[in-house]
């Protein structure tokens, strides 16, 4: 009985140490993955916004600078499934995102762009060798990068599963780097546990731009050469477990300088903060609230199976090794004689 009962247990403890791994080899990469066929769409809205908006003339549009407006920006991405990079499996994906930002009140476009780029499925950091990157920040101009330059690196869309509490890279699709985001602390949103990171960009010149000189308080030139100068404060609250972005806004500022002006004396083209809407923020949360029950069942499972298994295996060879010691007689050890009757 006693045999019987130490293989059982050795049998039951490996088979717990390779569920275990099974768990963390198998099962868990192939959730924590992001997918090939995303198509998702959020919405940031800010109020009493100063913006530069080019107001229809004809077949023509002219800039204008506009007060107090309330904004709207749409942001949709999507996945190319028709990329090179794209397999079944693969640990690389390709996503495709359009964003445009507009006035409510006219829905006059004040931004609108659309960029391509190759993802790592597991750390959502963009990567190289990659045919299909490219930005369009002006209707008809697509910048196309060569397949080993990583031409939008660091993270764009989420955190890594698994996000730990310290710094990583944010790209920022204005000054096509990607800078240092750093982690401040943890938060709640909708009862949702998160970690909040904060960017700071100050300000950078971005572009050089022919603008009409009343633009820029100049009105008796006709065309006037100005740096168009940029500058974020971007908050993010990221759930950990998927590394998915729940909430967070931009609060930015840009202005054209024309020469001999320095900070703060250019015209303002865009002051104003937007933030992810009340709608897509609900959406983010109850989407990570089903993925994160998944995610954290595999990864709260595993210690404990392996812990049971190692357990297991050691009474089982304790059991084994005092079993066998038992069927011996010690040496030096008299052996009791029955004394005749």
């Amino acid at each position: 009985m006693r045999r019987y009962v130490t293989f059982v247990l050795l049998g039951l403890g490996v088979f717990a140490v390779a569920a275990g791994l099974l768990l963390r080899l198998y099962a868990y990469p192939r959730l924590a993955k992001v997918p090939h066929d995303i198509d998702t769409e959020s919405v940031a809205q800010g109020t009493g916004i100063t913006a530069l908006v080019y107001v229809p003339e004809g077949d023509r549009a002219r800039p204008e600078i506009r007060e107090n407006l309330s904004l709207t920006s749409t942001r949709t991405v999507t996945g190319n499934l028709r990329a090179e990079e794209v397999t079944k499996d693969g640990d690389v994906t390709v996503w495709v995102e359009t964003s445009m930002v507009t006035s409510d009140a006219d829905d006059l476009v004040v931004t609108a762009g659309v960029r391509s780029l190759c993802l790592d499925r597991y750390t959502g950091e963009g990567v190289t060798p990659c045919e299909n990157q490219y930005y369009e920040d002006v209707s008809g101009q697509r910048v196309v990068a060569d397949r080993g330059e990583a031409q939008q690196p660091g993270l764009s869309f989420k955190f890594p599963f698994d996000t730990q509490r310290r710094d990583y890279r944010w790209y920022d699709d204005n000054v096509k780097e990607a800078p240092e985001i750093r982690y401040v602390g943890e938060e709640t949103v909708q009862d949702l546990a998160t970690y909040q990171f904060v960017q700071q960009i100050p300000p950078t010149r971005i572009a050089e731009r022919d603008v009409p000189g009343a633009l820029v308080g100049e009105p008796g030139v006709p065309t006037v050469r100005a740096d168009l100068y940029y500058q974020v404060t971007r908050t993010l609250f990221v759930e950990p477990v998927t590394g998915k972005v729940i909430a967070g806004g931009e609060d930015v500022r840009q202005e054209l300088r024309t020469a001999g002006q320095g900070v703060g004396q250019g015209t303002v083209v865009f002051d104003g903060e937007l933030k992810l809407n009340d709608k897509t923020v609900a959406a983010n949360v109850a989407e990570s609230k089903e993925n994160v029950s998944s995610l954290s069942l595999i990864a709260n499972l595993q210690p404990i199976l392996w812990t049971t298994g190692g357990v297991l295996i050691a009474v089982s060879l304790l059991l084994m090794f005092t079993g066998r010691r038992g069927r011996h007689s010690r040496p030096g050890t008299p052996t009791r004689v029955a004394a005749p009757v």
